[in-house]
């Protein structure tokens, strides 16, 4: 077609062609691939949804004990059927390492110790508080890491080692049975916790594990009630005396424990049932705590 428009051209345009005899025949060719050409048919195993990668991964960073196999295994029970070498790329792109630990290191972390013996763990410790005549008390708590239970103790001005001691086994006298339930007790290395106030517990099968000095995390569950308490109640009173510090501390531990929720516990309260019925809203009836400084919400029946 070309050829035969050139020749209704001027002679002297005809002399300087527009293309080449080799481009002419290079374009025929190109038309001839684009015509006859077929998508390449693909090559190894078809590639795994994002969605199924990010399974992977998670399952290997909850779990860093599991290895390639064990993967491949739950991943079946679910539904989906991947390769161990796949899993394994999967793995190797993530940075993440084989198994027994994908982590540098070999033991569990602190919170992890915390968050897998919680249910068998007490946490004991001290807060102080300064009376209106700037007199300062002492207190001394344990809280059951499990369900959030706190319980108050002693108030003193002068906490000895023999105090501490004759608390603790008021403690395991008001736990009673439930004392063999009980693995560990977590405190800090204040001079009151003597070797007498280890044997009381150790007596009875709770291992005493003691946190790094000035480390107050390693103690997380006792420190966030010392603020909570300082927060809702404490810091919002004047206290006048150690009998008055007493009772104040006495009624916000019961509504700590049966009127408090806590976000540990799914919003309920230690004490809370957890099969709660809806109430009507005009059954629901305010009781002032701490002379109106805390606000319950209970059923009028």
């Amino acid at each position: 077609m070309l050829a035969a428009l050139a020749r209704h051209l001027p002679f002297h345009l005809r002399r300087h062609r527009l293309v080449t005899p080799g481009t002419l025949l290079a374009w025929h060719r190109r038309l001839l691939r684009w015509k006859w050409r077929q998508k390449p048919a693909p090559t190894g195993r078809p590639p795994i949804s994002e969605e199924l990668t990010a399974l992977i991964l998670r399952l290997a960073r909850q779990n860093p004990t599991w290895g390639y196999t064990r993967i491949q295994g739950e991943l079946r029970r679910l539904g989906h059927r991947v390769g161990a070498s796949t899993i394994r790329r999967v793995l190797r792109s993530a940075g993440l390492g084989p198994a027994p630990r994908r982590s540098p290191n070999a033991a569990p972390t602190w919170r992890e110790f915390l968050r897998a013996q919680a249910s068998g763990l007490l946490a004991a410790d001290f807060f102080h508080v300064d009376t209106v005549t700037l007199k300062r008390l002492y207190v001394f708590f344990a809280l059951e890491t499990g369900t959030r239970t706190v319980h108050i103790l002693g108030v003193t001005a002068h906490p000895t080692a023999t105090w501490a001691t004759q608390l603790a086994r008021n403690l395991l006298a008001d736990l009673g049975d439930r004392t063999s339930s009980f693995r560990y007790l977590l405190r800090d290395r204040d001079s009151r916790y003597t070797e007498a106030f280890d044997v009381v517990f150790t007596a009875d099968g709770i291992e005493i594990l003691k946190s790094a000095p000035q480390a107050p995390k390693m103690n997380a569950h006792a420190e966030r009630f010392i603020r909570t308490a300082r927060a809702e109640c404490i810091d919002r009173l004047l206290i006048y005396n150690e009998q008055h510090l007493r009772r104040v501390l006495a009624e916000y531990a019961e509504h700590y424990d049966r009127g408090r929720p806590h976000r540990a516990l799914q919003l309920r309260a230690p004490a809370d049932d957890p099969d709660v019925i809806p109430f009507p809203a005009q059954r629901i009836q305010c009781h002032d705590i701490l002379g109106g400084l805390i606000h319950e919400y209970r059923d009028t029946a």
